[in-house]
């Protein structure tokens, strides 16, 4: 494959500068100076096996692949906020001063643009810090120019977007979602049906960037954004980063299923006291939250091949807003199994993470696949990309995997198949010829 090499600056452009993006933006400072390891990313510290076991080629991701370098990266963002990188992250109190202080100089020359923010869509927002425009179409010239502008005043080669902004209520695609044409008419009529997160997408999509959703936001799935994907040859990417509780749920569900354990019924509940969690008190920004958790069991454990061991389970998920607990979200669930006759059993998991912490390094390695994707000519939905989403997006006639092993599996194949080599498998037949 033809790969061109990343050459100059990327720009990062990120909707939302709050938490999550503020503390991947102070990590990455951090370590291009050597004081932090960019620990969770797959980009910087994962390897890749290469030929057969015993030829022991094993390089680092970051060394076999024409993967930016950190000192190549640009931060830019959008905020309802007006608050810099640096008082963003003070706020949102997920890094210990002496880290922030030691890049405040760096934080404080980011600041955010004006944010499209139509409050009907996340409810429990109220920012002043926001676009304004007579129909959706001029809100997406607006971040059009926003792209242009800031690419040119940076001096970047190109660039790519991860939205890190908050959860919208739950949308379903309509009418005006069906082609380009239908959609940029509803944008002139700034039609109701047309999310913040669309426009951002939309936006972006026309400036021929890269994009990754990091919500449950339907932000790209619909058929005009895939249309306009492939049109102008952009990869996209999403939805939902997976962090903590699901990142478990897809870690464990596929174990019990190797060893056809049976579940009769898994409860799950979050307590979180960040902006995410303040929007997420919102029954209808809960709603599209909670789609995007509950396809994980059915998707791993495909109840319709093995009714006698999931067919029946009573699957609960409740994500309830604790001030107190900040960042540090806490997620516990309650799993009931049965194993050998029948007999039941039960597991008990609390996981008490730091969502931020988790999520840093997913938007890191997604800026810098979803670019190098990019430039070696891929388009549309990049399925190998689904290990850091909660509800993968799929090629239409395609049905996401959940699993994380074989999610793993994929992006590491791809990368292969990118290097010119072959996929792996572990038959190991030819080993015993």
């Amino acid at each position: 494959m033809d790969i061109q090499p990343a050459r100059g600056k990327l720009a990062v452009l990120l909707p939302g500068l709050g938490a999550v993006a503020t503390t991947f933006i102070a990590g990455v400072m951090l370590a291009r100076r050597g004081i932090g390891v960019p620990v969770g990313s797959l980009s910087q510290l994962g390897t890749i096996r290469l030929g057969k076991r015993d030829e022991a080629k094993t390089p680092k991701i970051s060394d076999a692949l024409p993967i930016a370098k950190l000192d190549q990266l640009e931060f830019g963002a959008w905020d309802l906020f007006e608050d810099d990188a640096y008082a963003s992250a003070k706020h949102a109190n997920v890094l210990k001063p002496e880290h922030l202080e030691a890049i405040k100089e760096e934080l404080l020359q980011i600041k955010p643009m004006k944010a499209v923010f139509y409050p009907e869509f996340v409810k429990r927002l109220h920012g002043t810090h926001v676009k304004t425009g007579p129909t959706k179409a001029d809100m997406v010239e607006q971040l059009r120019a926003d792209i242009r502008n800031f690419i040119r005043d940076k001096g970047c080669d190109r660039a790519v977007a991860v939205w890190c902004g908050s959860t919208e209520i739950y949308t379903e695609p309509t009418a005006p979602h069906a082609t380009i044409k239908t959609f940029e008419r509803a944008l002139v009529d700034s039609h109701p049906a047309i999310t913040n997160s669309q426009m951002y997408a939309w936006a972006l999509l026309k400036e021929k960037v890269p994009f990754a959703n990091g919500s449950p936001n339907v932000a790209l799935d619909f058929p005009a954004a895939r249309e306009l994907a492939r049109l102008n040859e952009v990869p996209i990417c999403g939805k939902d980063f997976k962090t903590g509780q699901t990142l478990m749920k897809t870690i464990i569900a596929p174990g019990l299923k190797a060893r056809m354990i049976g579940i009769r019924g898994w409860y799950s509940t979050n307590i979180l006291g960040n902006r995410d969690g303040e929007v997420l008190d919102d029954p209808d920004s809960f709603r599209a939250k909670e789609v995007s958790k509950l396809g994980v069991l059915e998707s791993v454990l495909k109840p319709k091949e093995h009714p006698e061991l999931y067919g029946n389970i009573t699957h609960k998920i409740r994500i309830d807003y604790y001030p107190p607990r900040g960042d540090d979200k806490e997620g516990w669930d309650n799993i009931d199994i049965f194993g050998w006759m029948g007999y039941p059993m039960q597991m008990k998991i609390d996981f008490l993470c730091r969502d931020s912490i988790l999520a840093a390094p997913i938007v890191l390695d997604l800026a810098l696949f979803i670019d190098l994707a990019h430039r070696a000519g891929m388009r549309d939905t990049q399925e190998w990309l689904g290990f850091y989403f909660k509800s993968p997006m799929a090629l239409t006639e395609r049905e996401p995997d959940h699993d994380l092993f074989l999610q793993l599996k994929t992006l590491k194949n791809t990368l292969r198949w990118m290097l010119g080599g072959e996929a792996i498998n572990e038959l190991g037949a030819d080993y015993y010829e």
